[in-house]
């Protein structure tokens, strides 16, 4: 039985801590990642012939790390994802939340990694009346896209089907870049080692360009004309991120208009009655207000309720010292 690394990636709440669960069971290892104290989770599970070691990446919107003290997951999924220890990944998306989950699936699909896409949460969708042509995503995307429900267990084993195929992705040019956009982007790229596949290095260029501050770690000695580039760039493109952005998110849009009615469905009953009402443009506000006044009323009791606890000297008085700040503040919104 061959062997398999495989990273699990996805967005925040798109059931991949489920389906990390649901493929590995009990055979599970914790740790941290290397140097910084956020946990690490591998599990091994097995095909009919792999038997595949699953990392599970922290749940991210997109690869891109604007800050290293507030992108901290970007920058551990994309240091995995570039080092090339996995193998292939799978991509868990939300299928109630299809637009907003393909940023993250065009960023990795650009990269040439071999990808699985796992469309998960079809039950949401369907409850949303969502349809989404399964098919017609994956033809759009150049890579398997498997439904799931992992709640359920449902299509599970379908995935692990599409494990044991695993292969590259279609050679599809997803993201139409302005041409000056992909003139930097390709000089960057030649200023990079070449053992770097050349895939990764027009993705690090054009992540260069869009202000990603680990790309410029990654790509060595193109770093050192990234302010070149940005100035050939000027005369052409005022704002290099926001048209990246905006190539993405046209594509995006393409792709929901023709394999869903995502853009396009009605919210259940519930979702729409509650929306009238608290969107409301005369009662929305005083309802925020409502809200947070009851906030702080909670607040104010609980820390009131603390000196009557048993606790040490200083949590005690660092209680009641909240106590007295929230209660004017709870006096006056009164």
């Amino acid at each position: 039985m061959q062997k398999l690394t495989v990273g699990l990636i996805g967005n925040p709440n798109s059931g991949k801590t489920t389906l990390f669960n649901q493929l590995t069971g009990a055979r599970q290892r914790v740790g941290n990642w290397a140097g910084v104290t956020v946990e690490r989770k591998e599990g091994i599970f097995a095909t009919t012939d792999h038997q595949v070691t699953l990392v599970d990446l922290p749940g991210t919107y997109s690869l891109t790390t604007i800050s290293s003290q507030t992108s901290l997951d970007e920058q551990i999924a994309c240091h995995y994802i570039l080092s090339g220890d996995a193998d292939m990944l799978i991509n868990v998306v939300d299928a109630s939340n299809l637009e907003r989950n393909l940023y993250l699936t065009l960023q990795l699909l650009e990269l040439g990694i071999p990808c699985v896409v796992a469309l998960n949460m079809l039950d949401i969708a369907e409850k949303q009346q969502v349809r989404i042509d399964i098919d017609a995503l994956a033809a759009r995307l150049g890579c398997p896209v498997i439904p799931l429900v992992s709640t359920r267990g449902r299509g599970i084993e379908a995935l692990k089907i599409a494990l044991d195929r695993h292969q590259a992705n279609s050679d599809l040019e997803l993201v139409h870049y302005p041409q000056p956009l992909l003139r930097e982007a390709d000089l960057l790229a030649q200023q990079m080692s070449a053992q770097i596949p050349p895939r990764q290095r027009r993705w690090l260029g054009l992540q260069m360009l869009e202000g990603d501050i680990y790309s410029r770690a990654y790509a060595g000695d193109a770093a050192d004309k990234l302010d070149i580039a940005l100035a050939n760039l000027s005369d052409e493109i005022d704002d290099p991120a926001l048209h990246i952005a905006d190539a993405r998110y046209q594509t995006i849009a393409a792709i929901c208009d023709a394999v869903s009615n995502t853009l396009t469905a009605e919210p259940s009953r519930f979702t729409a009655a509650m929306d009238k009402v608290i969107l409301n443009r005369f009662l929305g506000l005083p309802i925020f207000l409502f809200v947070m006044y009851l906030m702080f009323c909670w607040r104010s009791t609980s820390a009131a309720r603390c000196s009557r606890f048993s606790m040490p000297a200083r949590s005690r008085s660092l209680c009641m010292a909240f106590n007295g700040w929230v209660t004017p503040c709870t006096s006056r919104t009164g």
